[in-house]
């Protein structure tokens, strides 16, 4: 059972009660993260999630580690363009604890400067590693030249320079303009009483001032771009994307079908004519990125550069056929198949439960019955799949992003459509 409460100070508390279950999931949400920031001050959010764990008023990192290890829980965080989580995972009886251990690296950090100057060398060494790992690299750049212009194709990381920039004095006030109330939510799945936890929250977060200190931009503006950047690698790694579908889109069911058809399994036509049949990849796949009012479909593959043009002509033919003829029934039922299977396996997990609840209160405001994603699933036709792909595949916002050794292209710009 689902329950939702609102605390004195405007938290959200939702849990969901697993009674067979023997542990816990908890997460404390801040509805904000890298396309809240300010560009001078990109990876700031991401700084902040880091430096909660270099210690509190009570606890230093050692402690924090102690702690959690002592009970063989799990502490961590991320961050996202959206949000960022703190999450514990531990044994029911643990779960005091968790809140004790959460709700202290939230609230009473202590940003020690020589921690900031340490924890500053981590993550740019985090960015360096990045930037070695070609098909790690290579979606940060597409998401860089795809929302150009726009706070979502800001990297999560930040860059170097922002980095360095970042003064101890700029990162606390962040936090403080950011973690405000109306933008936390905690999230808790697995063996626990709703009320116990919510009396617990309120007596640990009640001093989380109230309002919320996010700007929101407006929607990105779609356009065409093809972006080849030389680097000195054995693949070429290439991602192309068009429009996608932002979170709450009536018709975000049939764009997870039409990915998973495209390039989300071994089955797919993607990974079938590029790597099964053609030999052309090891790695090639597709998936959906939707954010609260904006969202795109993005293939990658890697591949040796003298077979770029093959592998962009498959990439294009394969996203345009979607366009061109209806999706065969079998094809159709399979993915339907394959991702109400996939929900339902997921829900096997107190982590990705939590992680749900807290995603449909960010997008929706709401829980989401597993019956209405259901449905969802079940109303996609092959017809309302074609009316979709023929409304976002649109080649004026095509953007192509191609990493590696491409020397002369073997392909035509002008030819880059689906």
């Amino acid at each position: 059972m689902i329950k939702k409460t609102t605390l004195n100070n405007g938290i959200r508390v939702i849990t969901e009660r697993i009674p067979y279950a023997s542990s816990v999931s908890i997460g404390i949400w801040v509805a904000n993260g890298s396309r809240h920031e300010r560009r001078e001050s990109n990876g700031v959010a991401h700084f902040i999630e880091h430096l909660l764990f270099k210690g509190t008023e009570r606890r230093s990192s050692l402690d924090i580690a102690r702690e959690i290890d002592s009970v063989g829980g799990v502490l961590n965080a991320f961050t996202s363009r959206e949000y960022v989580c703190y999450y514990a995972k531990v044994l029911d009886k643990f779960l005091p604890k968790a809140v004790d251990l959460l709700t202290d690296i939230f609230l009473h950090s202590t940003f020690d400067p020589g921690e900031i100057e340490k924890e500053r060398r981590v993550v740019l060494q985090e960015i360096n590693m990045m930037e070695d790992t070609p098909d790690d690299l290579i979606h940060d750049l597409f998401h860089q030249h795809f929302w150009k212009g726009h706070p979502l194709g800001m990297s999560i990381l930040g860059d170097a320079e922002s980095v360095t920039g970042l003064s101890r004095d700029a990162i606390i006030a962040y936090k403080d303009r950011m973690y405000r109330s109306d933008d936390v939510i905690v999230t808790a799945a697995g063996n626990l009483t709703h009320d116990k936890l919510t009396a617990l929250l309120e007596e640990y977060l009640h001093s989380v001032p109230s309002g919320n200190g996010r700007t929101e931009s407006a929607p990105p503006v779609y356009e065409r771009r093809i972006e080849l950047i030389e680097k000195e690698l054995e693949q070429i790694h290439v991602c192309l994307g068009l429009k996608g579908v932002q979170q709450s889109h009536p018709q975000r069911y049939d764009a997870f079908i039409m990915n998973a058809i495209l390039g989300g399994s071994m089955s797919s036509r993607l990974f079938q004519e590029v790597r099964e049949k053609s030999g052309l990849a090891y790695s090639v796949y597709s998936y959906i990125a939707s954010h609260a009012d904006a969202g795109s479909l993005v293939v990658y593959a890697g591949a040796s550069p003298e077979n770029q043009a093959e592998l962009l002509e498959i990439m294009l033919r394969e996203i345009g056929r979607f366009k061109k003829e209806p999706v065969p029934a079998e094809q159709l039922e399979g993915a339907r198949e394959q991702l109400k299977g996939n929900l339902l396996l997921s829900l096997e997990s107190s982590d990705n439960r939590m992680s749900r609840l807290a995603k449909n209160e960010i997008y929706f405001g709401t829980p989401l019955p597993l019956s209405e994603i259901m449905e969802g699933f079940d109303r996609v036709t092959a017809e309302s799949i074609q009316t979709l792909a023929v409304d976002i595949l649109d080649n004026s916002a095509l953007t192509l992003v191609m990493l590696g050794r491409i020397g002369t292209p073997s392909f035509k710009a002008d030819d880059i459509n689906v």
